[in-house]
């Protein structure tokens, strides 16, 4: 997902307009959305096949005596801004007179008589056609008119990135900032076993109207379990919620794995980094490691945050690099002004330093 990033921020630069092809539920939007954040620009999202062509070639209205044709607000809104997204989602699921109507504002950047400035950009996402039953295929002028990127899902990756939630984590009612880490920790240690489970796309139309897994299904999932971790109940407590999102099986799956976890006590880690024993099993590691991130979180301080380190330290030496590593960057991000790292983040140099989380 960083390099997509990277690779969306050109087309922001060249203002060349650029699709999104995936699966619904892999993260699309949210990719939009956070490199919007990132670059602090205003985004507009527009879902594409509920709109009439209308919408997009302008309301006709009388005045002065003749006719025009009036924007609708969200491009109102992005010529006052003067820069930003436009992104128009489920593109392939608009009916052919829409997509006919957008091949204006793609290109010459028009919405009914407003000119766009051309510091909009314009990001499309589209479902591929073995999985949009519902849909189109694009035309080939509009097609012609963006470039094309296959958005591809890495479970490795997304499961280092998902605790910390890209930088960005919701708002979730009165939940404690550790309660939210640790059941995201949860979810990514889990689909860390079975990276399978991460994106299940329905095969058939009778299972495509019901609960299945996908990122975005495990995003809710996470919020709903970490509502039963904050009022201290079971795991099991979290069951039908879990299984109400991803689905019965891999629900059930998922609750049971939580249940069998035998975690150490992170306090105990934090006082006493060199007592760390890990299990074989890569899940279980991850979740240890995450458990330490979450109490710091929970209590914070310099010198937590640096045993914390030696917690991870001692993971590397024990031979879990891949895994302590990517415990760590969620532990860089938490640096606060002032901190003093410890030695053992010797360590992590050089991967603090791809990610740009080294501070010198």
């Amino acid at each position: 997902m960083q390099n997509l990033s990277a690779r969306l921020r050109v087309y922001v630069r060249t203002g060349i307009p650029v699709l999104l092809w995936g699966p619904p539920g892999v993260g699309k939007t949210a990719t939009v959305l956070a490199l919007a954040r990132s670059l602090r620009l205003p985004v507009e999202t527009v879902i594409a096949s509920i709109h009439e062509p209308s919408d997009f070639n302008g309301l006709p209205v009388v005045h002065d005596g003749g006719v025009r044709f009036a924007p609708p607000s969200w491009a109102l809104r992005l010529a006052e801004a003067g820069q930003g997204i436009l992104f128009l989602d489920e593109i392939s699921n608009a009916p052919p007179a829409v997509q006919s109507a957008l091949l204006r504002v793609i290109l010459e950047r028009v919405v009914g008589d407003l000119k766009l400035p051309d510091g909009i950009t314009i990001i499309a996402a589209a479902n591929p056609p073995d999985v949009a039953t519902d849909g189109w295929n694009l035309k080939p002028p509009l097609a012609n008119r963006m470039a094309h990127i296959q958005f591809t899902l890495n479970p490795q990756e997304w499961t280092e990135q998902f605790p910390a939630y890209w930088g960005e984590p919701p708002q979730v009612g009165d939940l404690r900032e550790e309660v939210w880490l640790r059941a995201r920790s949860l979810v990514a240690g889990f689909i860390r076993s079975r990276p399978h489970l991460l994106l299940r796309v329905p095969q058939t139309e009778e299972e495509s109207g019901r609960a299945w897994p996908s990122p975005r299904s495990w995003d809710y999932a996470s919020r709903l379990m970490a509502q039963v971790i904050q009022h201290g109940e079971p795991p099991v407590s979290a069951l039908p919620y879990v299984v109400e999102v991803v689905g019965e099986g891999t629900g059930t799956e998922f609750i049971h794995w939580v249940e069998n976890m035998d975690l150490p006590d992170p306090e105990t880690l934090l006082a006493h980094p060199e007592r760390l024993q890990l299990p074989p099993e890569g899940d279980k590691q991850y979740a240890i490691l995450s458990s330490v991130v979450a109490a710091v979180v929970s209590r914070d301080g310099e010198k937590r945050w640096q045993s914390a380190w030696r917690v991870m330290a001692k993971a590397a030496e024990a031979g879990v690099d891949d895994i302590a590593g990517a415990v760590a960057l969620q532990l860089a991000r938490m640096q606060k002004p002032g901190y003093m790292p410890p030695p053992e983040i010797r360590a992590f140099v050089p991967l603090l330093r791809r990610a740009n989380l080294l501070k010198e």
